[in-house]
């Protein structure tokens, strides 16, 4: 038996990076997941390599009919909704705040924080007819200490532990517990942009800038997320819910 043998897990932005790594590590302890993410490709690709236990889903987050007929299609595929990783995010650019281009703030907060509203809104009400549940919104340790050079990236995952602290209440007494898991700078395709954007010519520069003020001097691997969120997702953490679970490395407190 596996930690979560005949759950069935949604999880967003599951194309790449954490996403993945929480597709294919929830899948192998007995998770039925559908794969969502809004590059059908990519989606495709993350399914067929974990076999029976996925189906891949193509949604765009920021769209409230796709998010609707995702969670629809989930219940209708897998039986219902027990576990949702609302993962999904864009990162923006790399500018000061006065001079951040006000299009890129309004997608980033579209798709980070209306995104991750509409997953909770419409997996909700299937999650109530299993008898409750897991939720696990992927915030970031920049909610937690900001983040100079991305205000949007910043403000959006500061707006997610709002979002969880309320879906945490309204949903306890439905059994849906709620939190969220604040990674640090994690091997993923963001990190590479984030070091890109502090240093174009010198990318490996900033990697080790950064690096360097992570105490425990690197960074962390998309698997490590993946295990935190595993033990969100599972009965074993049953007297858990309106936490924020840093996995940064002590970088928040650096």
């Amino acid at each position: 038996m596996g930690r979560l043998t005949d759950k069935v897990a949604v999880i967003t932005g599951a194309g790449s990076g954490i996403g993945l790594a929480a597709a294919k590590r929830f899948a192998g302890e007995g998770a039925s997941v559908l794969v969502v993410d809004r590059d059908e490709a990519a989606a495709d690709r993350v399914a067929a390599a974990i076999g029976d236990a996925a189906s891949p889903y193509a949604a765009d987050v920021r769209r409230p009919e796709e998010v609707e007929d995702a969670m629809a299609a989930a219940a209708e595929r897998f039986g219902g909704i027990d576990i949702v990783l609302a993962n999904a995010a864009v990162w923006g650019t790399t500018s000061a705040l006065d001079s951040y281009p006000d299009e890129t703030f309004a997608e980033v907060l579209e798709v980070n924080v209306t995104g991750a509203f509409l997953t909770l809104k419409y997996a909700v009400p299937h999650m109530k007819t299993r008898g409750g549940g897991s939720i696990v919104i992927t915030s970031s340790v920049t909610g937690m200490m900001g983040n100079p050079g991305n205000v949007a990236y910043s403000v959006s995952k500061t707006a997610l532990i709002g979002l969880m602290r309320v879906a945490a209440v309204e949903y306890a007494a439905a059994g849906i517990r709620v939190n969220t898991v604040n990674p640090g700078p994690t091997e993923t395709p963001f990190t590479r942009l984030l070091e890109q954007g502090i240093s174009p010519e010198r990318p490996a520069g900033a990697q080790a800038l950064i690096q360097d003020g992570i105490p425990l001097k690197r960074y962390a691997a998309p698997e490590e997320v993946a295990e935190l969120m595993l033990f969100l997702a599972s009965d074993e953490s049953g007297f858990c819910t309106g936490g924020i679970y840093m996995i940064d490395g002590g970088m928040h407190m650096a």
